[in-house]
């Protein structure tokens, strides 16, 4: 019966640890919400309100989010279909 006590609400807090990490990687990883802070550091860049340094820094952030998200957006992909043709066979 303990075990049970201890065991229930820390299974129950993995679930929502892992829910939030989904949700988390998902805006991370959104692919038109990077293009947008790309769009918006090339805004601050040019009106000078960003240094060289900082402009490039941040850039690179971005643009390594948006390779590891098309990434895992053709991962996803290659799963649908993978799923689709055991689905069909």
């Amino acid at each position: 019966m303990m075990p049970l006590l201890v065991s229930g609400p820390i299974k129950l807090l993995v679930k929502i640890g892992k829910k939030i990490k989904e949700e988390a990687d998902k805006e991370y990883f959104d692919i038109s919400a990077i293009q947008q802070k790309l769009i918006q550091l090339q805004m601050l860049y040019e009106l000078d309100e960003l240094s060289e340094d900082a402009y490039k820094e941040k850039e690179e952030e971005l643009l390594l989010r948006y390779e590891v998200a098309k990434q895992r957006e053709l991962d996803q992909w290659e799963e649908l279909a993978s799923e689709d043709e055991e689905d069909k066979g």
